[in-house]
């Protein structure tokens, strides 16, 4: 049961597939066990975007080897929920050499293709049966033919690819918002102008190298390919935020409702990062009626929209988070830790998350505060417009008692801080003083 990777016990492995189905034997061992082990509070992470199961278990390992000590009388156990996702080869992990974090090890970087073999294979992973489609991106971004025609064939290769308009009810677990209770429309960057997208991601590209370089440095001239390149990543992450919504709710919202009816005085703690964030909110909505058993939620560099929680949003009263009210299925606080310094949430999670029902084009938008506070994620400036939001900077939160119940929001900028471009700080989570937090949170003892 406990696996040597980890380093803590008792530890369980939950793992899901795309539809939200679970590994019935490892549901089965977990429903058993927790228990008769004598765990009193159980930490459940849900990573965000790994490639595979040993780059979730590094997270795992890395984040859960301070509780031991911070909590040496709690009866711990833990959870490492396993789904299909993946991250982009050439974004850095802190603390993991680059070798290590992206598979790529002796090719200096100007030698290796634009989509490396580390992504190309994810890709080929977390969309089975695309090859083809995949060989022809590829194919593409490292010839960068300079003819209009071969950038919008690249987009319809890109929507090909990431299937933006599926059958069924999953086309509804990618929405941040409801309008009048019909799920917020398809994003402009995928049914939009491919050519203009492109420019406009290319230019927030230059923009943060330019900013990760210093003051003084040379702006970077925006390169349409990469743009081109830019957009790949953000369809594969709006394919991967729907996917964590429909694990979360279908998948293990479920299985906690059975781990409440098999052992009901085991208190679960959820922690999620980036789309795995997404992944534990939505379990709230997947729990079953009666179910408070889950005592706090821990949202790490969410990778979602800030008004997810929100009953009604500010620049229309029509529409609704498409989480409004699901803060309160828990029997404790819901945690959101931000930082400024997370430049995937703070610069390209609202350019790619634009509606296209907006009578806007994408093009024209900056990267400025009217964009980011329509369209911002929570862990760039926490959760918004939620009656009694109570905010602290991670210190404050460390002296103080978190709030018994409701949202509250941390600002953990003084230690998720590090990461080059083009994600910034997104991955750097993995802190003693964001384990105590998940602790505090959960008053665990």
């Amino acid at each position: 049961m406990a696996d040597p990777e980890i380093g803590v016990t008792p530890y369980w492995e939950l793992t899901f597939d795309a539809d939200g189905d679970v590994d019935g034997p490892q549901r089965d061992r977990l429903l058993a066990e927790a228990g008769q082990r004598g765990v009193r509070d159980l930490v459940v992470f849900a990573h965000g975007w790994n490639n595979d199961r040993s780059g979730a278990n590094r997270l795992y390992s890395r984040f859960f080897a301070p509780f031991p000590t911070l909590a040496p009388r709690a009866r711990l156990g833990y959870v490492g929920v396993l789904w299909p996702s993946m991250r982009f080869s050439d974004e850095p992990i802190p603390d993991l050499p680059r070798s290590v974090a992206d598979g790529v090890s002796g090719v200096p970087a100007t030698a290796r293709p634009v989509l490396d073999k580390g992504t190309r294979h994810a890709l080929l992973e977390v969309f089975p049966g695309r090859a083809t489609v995949v060989d022809q991106l590829a194919r593409l971004l490292d010839q960068q033919p300079e003819e209009a025609a071969s950038l919008e064939e690249f987009g319809r290769l890109v929507r090909l690819l990431v299937e933006m308009r599926p059958r069924g009810p999953q086309a509804a677990f990618a929405a941040d918002t409801l309008s009048e209770g019909v799920p917020q429309s398809d994003p402009e960057m995928l049914f939009g102008d491919t050519g203009a997208v492109c420019g406009e991601f290319a230019a927030a590209l230059a923009q943060v190298e330019g900013g990760a370089a210093g003051a003084g440095a040379v702006a970077a001239r925006p390169r349409l390919w990469d743009g081109g390149k830019e957009l790949l990543r953000q369809a594969t992450y709006f394919a991967m935020k729907r996917r964590a919504g429909t694990v979360g709710e279908r998948g293990l919202g479920r299985a906690l409702g059975e781990l409440a009816r098999t052992a009901p005085d085991v208190r679960v703690h959820l922690v999620g990062h980036s789309f795995g964030a997404r992944l534990v909110s939505f379990a709230l909505r997947g729990l079953p009626e009666g179910v408070h058993t889950v005592k706090s939620v821990t949202l790490l560099q969410g990778a979602f929209s800030h008004y997810a929680f929100a009953a009604r949003l500010p620049h229309d009263d029509r529409a609704s988070g498409v989480l409004h009210g699901q803060h309160k299925r828990v029997d404790g606080p819901l945690v959101c830790c931000h930082s400024r310094h997370d430049s995937a949430l703070g610069t390209f999670y609202p350019l790619a998350s634009r509606m296209a029902g907006d009578s806007r084009s994408i093009t024209g938008f900056g990267i400025g505060s009217v964009l980011g506070t329509k369209w911002g994620a929570l862990g760039y400036d926490g959760v918004q417009a939620v009656k009694g939001t109570r905010s602290f900077t991670l210190s404050e939160a460390l002296r103080a008692q978190l709030p018994a119940s409701g949202c509250v929001n941390i600002d953990a900028a003084a230690v998720v801080k590090r990461g080059g471009p083009p994600s910034g700080a997104h991955s750097d989570i993995c802190h003693e003083e964001l384990a105590r937090v998940v602790l505090a949170a959960g008053r665990v003892r």
